[in-house]
């Protein structure tokens, strides 16, 4: 017997590396912004497919709503094309999302009518601040959403179109951002533009059943008309997710803390269900909506408190700057001639309001001190968006001026008063109303600065009370 062998050690075995399991990543979400710009980043899709399946999408479903006035089919592919050079692609927030803008502020080579005959018919030579922060952005502006004449009603519809709810199309999508709350709230497009002097972003979006949110005052550039409505107008979003409407408001101002949306603090919130004029009566079902975020709110760990709101003086101060602003605004049109009969009465006596001295300061100042006591109990106030189900989707621009002031005033009492007074507000879905199957909807208001706030607290209510996202057989 050989004795060398029984004096060999065994050699150590050593294992063969297990084969690496590659990480299995959740599919990206293409029907969120954030998802499809993920997506564009890392190569899975390109700008190009999602812009093909928007105006895919947009050419087959908007005879429904008409949400659109203009859409970019040749531009917009082309906008999309160049995209894929930049060496930036794979940072861009907003990167290949097609977006819808309210044909009320300027993009490049196309007529910027706000909803009327009267304007001017030349194409625009530059971009508006807002739009060029988008297209830096990355984002893709695939069209022109429908806009009332000059932004100046409740309801959506012009000579060529009403627009409709995507839940119902018996009523309307609101206004005056109604093409932009109907395009995101019937799938068309994931993120709109909208802006907001009397609630023109959060009446849509409640509407259409998305989010919709109006900042405060300077956060993102303005220059809406003369002097956006005496700086009661603000740029805003309408998106189906928080997140999304998070990350396009994180564009729009040029703050990208914007979009982190970690839980807030434990919040003070008065909840406010009261009617703010004797002249509005709230409907039982948009009371509850409000309750229902409210009980949202105190199971994610937030105190409430019923404590109506300080309306005192808001609806004369309102009423008196609603049509002193379309006064002001109409010296600027080229073609005043067209204008719409209702709107018409409405500068006549918005002239004779600016002729009498019935604009004080004074007044929002007492507004906005009684506010500011108000807010000193609370961080956020919750109303409901509404009073009522939208007006009947019709003809309302052929409507005399009493009734198309009667029919805004009577549903949307509870949106005015933060135009006043330059203060962030947000809508956010809450159920479908039984009898008109339209959506039902909260408002979260906040003092100056706490539109960061308002997101997180909005990003709560929807993983407690979470939403379909567009009107049921959309995409």
């Amino acid at each position: 017997m050989n004795d060398d062998k029984a004096d060999m050690k065994p050699e150590p075995h050593i294992c063969a590396a297990e084969p690496e399991t590659p990480e299995i990543l959740p599919p990206l979400d293409l029907t969120t912004a954030t998802g499809i710009a993920s997506a564009v980043q890392n190569g899975s899709v390109t700008a190009e497919q999602m812009v093909d399946d928007v105006l895919a999408r947009i050419r087959a479903q908007d005879r429904k709503v008409n949400a659109f006035s203009e859409v970019r089919f040749d531009a917009a592919r082309a906008e999309a094309r160049a995209l894929a050079e930049r060496p930036d692609l794979d940072v861009l927030p907003l990167a290949g999302v097609p977006v819808a803008v309210k044909n009320n502020i300027d993009v490049t080579g196309e007529v910027t009518r706000a909803g009327s005959l009267a304007g001017d018919n030349r194409p625009a030579t530059a971009d508006h601040p807002v739009v060029r922060r988008l297209r830096s952005a990355g984002a893709v502006i695939v069209g022109l959403t429908t806009v009332p004449e000059f932004g100046l009603w409740g309801v959506t519809d012009t000579p060529e179109r009403i627009t409709r709810s995507p839940w119902n199309p018996r009523f309307s999508a609101g206004g005056s951002s109604g093409g932009s709350g109907a395009a995101v709230g019937a799938g068309m497009v994931t993120i709109a533009h909208g802006n907001d002097g009397l609630g023109s972003v959060r009446i849509p979006a409640a509407c259409s059943g998305v989010v919709g949110v109006k900042p405060g005052r300077g956060l993102v550039p303005a220059e809406v008309g003369l002097d956006s409505w005496g700086g009661m107008t603000e740029n805003g979003v309408l998106a189906t997710t928080v997140a999304d409407a998070a990350l396009m408001l994180s564009v729009l101002a040029d703050r990208p803390a914007l979009a982190e949306l970690d839980p807030p603090k434990t919040l003070r919130i008065g909840l406010a269900t009261a009617a703010p004029t004797p002249l509005s009566r709230v409907d039982r079902a948009w009371a509850g909506a409000a309750d229902m975020a409210a009980a949202a709110a105190s199971t994610a760990g937030h105190t409430i408190g019923v404590s109506e709101l300080p309306y005192q003086g808001a609806t004369f101060a309102l009423g008196l700057r609603w049509v002193a602003n379309a006064a002001r605004e109409a010296g600027t049109v080229p073609h005043p001639e067209l204008l719409q009969r209702r709107t018409r009465t409405h500068i006549a006596l918005g002239r004779f309001v600016l002729k009498s001295g019935l604009l004080r300061a004074s007044q929002v100042d007492r507004i906005e001190a009684r506010l500011l006591d108000y807010f000193e109990r609370y961080d956020v106030a919750i109303t409901p968006t509404l009073a009522t189900p939208p007006p009947r989707a019709r003809r309302w621009h052929s409507r005399p001026w009493l009734a198309n002031i009667v029919a805004s005033a009577r549903f949307s009492p509870f949106t005015p008063l933060w135009n006043l007074v330059g203060w962030p507000a947000i809508s956010v879905p809450m159920g479908v109303h039984q009898r008109t199957g339209t959506p039902l909807a909260a408002q979260l208001i906040g003092p100056p600065g706490s539109e960061s706030t308002l997101l997180k607290l909005a990003a709560q209510l929807e993983a407690a009370c979470p939403w379909e996202r567009t009107a049921p057989g959309k995409e």
